[in-house]
């Protein structure tokens, strides 16, 4: 199984091309379940796990994995259903999410698909409020159409680890807070919970954030406000976007904005839990200003403040 992850340092070509590949899962019968493999660093067998005493009830145990002790979660039990039960078609794909690495029991893998963002949907709003899908997508397989279901795996790690929204003493800049009232940014983010967390954090500015789902929702906003003959750097501070979103991801979110001259120097950061490295080879390829690994309150604070300095200084 290790071997299916192989090739994914050779798929990086597609990113920046508005597609993705979804590694194919099963937690619960038939049902087909994904997530980026832009995200996975491996899948392998389940291995031993060692318990761990007061741990998150939703935590089975931790793996040592070529040393490196990785908490196991199931995956199941996470998003609502009642816990996976391992057994020997039980397998541990491990993935790395905002600067730390963790394991997700799960069933039978099944395979890796190709796709662009434009066939990934948003879930329907008939699952309710309190679903961990970021979205949904159709396969199609032996003449039949399946239905794939995207964890939305920032909404999993928030309800198990802590991610402090606050901000340390000594972060702010008191010269300049008087500066934020009135200022806006825009954040594009598929994920409900880290569209929250920027939002949690920001709005200690007293900055108001303009939410958008995807990409595409966030361009339309922008041309919107070019079409009616507002200088973009008038209407926002900034733009945070997230790499991987459905309609468009972050990568061709950029692109697109660069090529309009209406709001080509428009402040852009890439604000995503994928690979750090690989996402500052593509800041410089795609045209982003920074890049800022999730979540990070104080980094993401002075960031901010940097900026607003910049623009008081023009």
């Amino acid at each position: 199984m290790a071997n299916l992850m192989d090739t994914v340092d050779q798929r990086t070509n597609l990113v920046g091309e508005n597609r993705l590949e979804l590694l194919l899962f099963h937690l619960l019968g038939r049902q087909l379940f994904a997530l980026n493999v832009f995200k996975v660093k491996e899948v392998v067998k389940l291995p031993y796990l060692n318990k761990l005493p007061n741990s998150h009830p939703h935590i089975d145990g931790v793996a040592t994995i070529r040393g490196e002790s990785i908490p196991v979660i199931n995956l199941k039990a996470a998003i609502g259903l009642q816990p996976l039960v391992p057994d020997e078609q039980s397998n541990l794909i491990i993935t790395e999410y905002n600067r730390s690495v963790q394991g997700f029991l799960v069933g039978p893998v099944d395979h890796i698909v190709n796709m662009t963002w434009g066939e990934i949907m948003e879930p329907p709003t008939t699952v309710g409020r309190g679903h961990y899908l970021t979205a949904i997508t159709k396969l199609k397989r032996n003449d039949t159409e399946e239905l794939v279901e995207i964890i939305d795996v920032e909404k999993v790690l928030a309800e198990i680890l802590v991610y402090k929204v606050d901000i340390s003493d000594g972060v702010l800049d008191e010269s300049i807070i008087s500066e934020f009232v009135g200022r806006k940014i825009l954040h594009a983010d598929d994920s409900p919970t880290a569209r929250n967390q920027v939002a949690s954090t920001l709005e200690q500015l007293g900055v108001e954030i303009i939410p958008a789902k995807n990409g595409l929702e966030a361009l339309n906003i922008l041309k919107g406000w070019a079409d009616q003959g507002k200088k973009i750097e008038d209407e926002i501070l900034m733009l945070i976007t997230d790499a991987e979103m459905p309609a468009m991801d972050g990568y061709k979110l950029t692109s697109e904005i660069r090529n309009d001259p209406r709001m080509s120097d428009l402040f852009v950061v890439l604000n995503t839990s994928l690979s750090g490295d690989f996402n500052k080879a593509m800041v410089k390829k795609v045209g982003c200003n920074e890049f800022l690994s999730k979540f990070q309150p104080d980094l993401l604070v002075e960031l901010v403040q940097q900026r607003l300095k910049a623009k008081l200084s023009e």
